[in-house]
């Protein structure tokens, strides 16, 4: 193998593609990039066995094509001390070393042959699918991933759940404490279908989308999911199981309504819950006419804190508590300006929904469980 090429080129591509790489592989080869270049392009791929991330780069100059894999951690470490200048890659024979040589210098890095690399998994023909634009699908891993759980006895509430449909699609997310769903009616199937995306996949996604403006290609069967776009693939194995019945879940007849801006009440919660008490994370919501008084105690200290908000409220008066990190986190990962916290009694989940200036092709909800209030 023999090429030239851009030093933070390359170094773009091993970035997004180290994210891949785990901390604790159990095959060595895993901590290796594998380089295939062939065609007019260089293959960069990283893999953990459960996911794999390929990224593409043109090379107009090779004067030897060839498949190696190189130490990730080592390789970048030393592209980063590069500015933009060319560099050229060439193997020995044995594909035991590569020579990196640039303008005024060269170093030589420990590389091996890539039949042991594990090839990436492949999709079957009864496969569904969807094409779903960059921008929309940032928007919904962003606005889920944070709800998902980490349990080891129910996996399957350990991803974002894909629920698609011939009218509309859904991305679902909960820890059995919070939930929330997020509803695209310009995302469409031509038949049902669902599937459920591991955290760590939709993490890269998330990352790697932030820069990209071209359509993805999502393409899954029962076991895997394809998601193609600009020069990557990222491979991913499906949590396998069924995701709970999370429409059953959100209530229908909160008839409690409070209107409030957004950021105030994130602002105010956030300052109320530093004197809240360290296990339970209590915060209590006392709502009246037109406003809703924020406190929390934490007696074995002997501190507390309140803040009174004018907001809209037409409801029963009421006094209903929360776990102040949930509510911070629903909070935080809504951009609305305003939201509506609709509630049916103390007992009973909350919805937490925008009030206002939302896309019509788009729907989000957020439910929240209460905590026991104490007389």
């Amino acid at each position: 193998m023999k090429f030239v090429v851009s030093s933070t080129e390359l170094l773009a591509r091993l970035l997004s593609v180290s994210r891949v790489i785990s901390s604790k592989n159990t095959i060595p080869v895993l901590d290796n990039f594998l380089f295939v270049l062939r065609d007019g392009k260089l293959n960069i791929t990283a893999s953990d066995l459960e996911t794999s991330l390929k990224a593409s780069l043109p090379i107009e100059n090779i004067e030897e094509e060839g498949e190696i894999t190189i130490p990730a951690r080592l390789l970048v470490d030393s592209l980063k001390e590069f500015a933009d200048i060319p560099l050229e890659f060439s193997s020995n024979e044995n594909q035991t070393s590569i020579d990196i040589t640039w303008a005024n210098g060269n170093s030589t890095l420990p590389c091996t042959g890539a039949d042991d690399y594990p090839s990436i998994a492949t999709i079957s023909n009864d496969r569904t699918s969807i094409t779903v634009n960059s921008q929309i699908l940032l928007e919904g891993v962003n606005r889920t991933l944070y709800a998902t759980a980490e349990e080891e006895l129910r996996p399957v509430m350990n991803g974002i759940f894909f629920d698609i449909d011939t009218e509309s699609a859904t991305m679902v997310a909960s820890d059995a404490h919070k939930l929330v769903c997020f509803t695209r009616h310009d995302i469409k199937s031509e038949q049902k279908s669902s599937f459920i995306l591991p955290k760590k996949p939709s993490s890269i996604l998330k990352n790697l989308l932030s820069k990209v403006e071209e359509d993805v290609k999502i393409l899954f069967d029962q076991k895997n999911a394809y998601f193609e776009f600009e020069s990557f693939i990222l491979v991913c194995r499906l949590v396998e199981g069924n995701y709970p019945a999370y429409k059953s879940v959100i209530p229908k007849n909160n008839t409690n309504r409070l209107i409030i801006n957004r950021q105030d009440f994130l602002n105010s919660t956030r300052r109320v819950s530093v004197c809240s008490n360290q296990a339970s994370s209590l915060v209590k919501l006392k709502l009246s006419y037109n406003q809703l008084v924020i406190s929390a105690q934490d007696l074995d200290f002997s501190i507390s804190a309140h803040e009174r908000l004018t907001c809209q409220y037409d409801g029963d008066p009421m006094e209903i508590g929360f776990k102040s990190t949930f509510l911070i986190e629903i909070l935080s990962n809504l951009s609305y300006n305003d939201i509506s916290l609709e509630l049916s009694d103390p007992s009973r989940a909350a919805l937490i929904l925008p009030s206002g200036g939302n896309d019509p092709a788009e729907e989000i909800l957020a439910l929240i469980m209460p905590m026991m209030v104490s007389a």
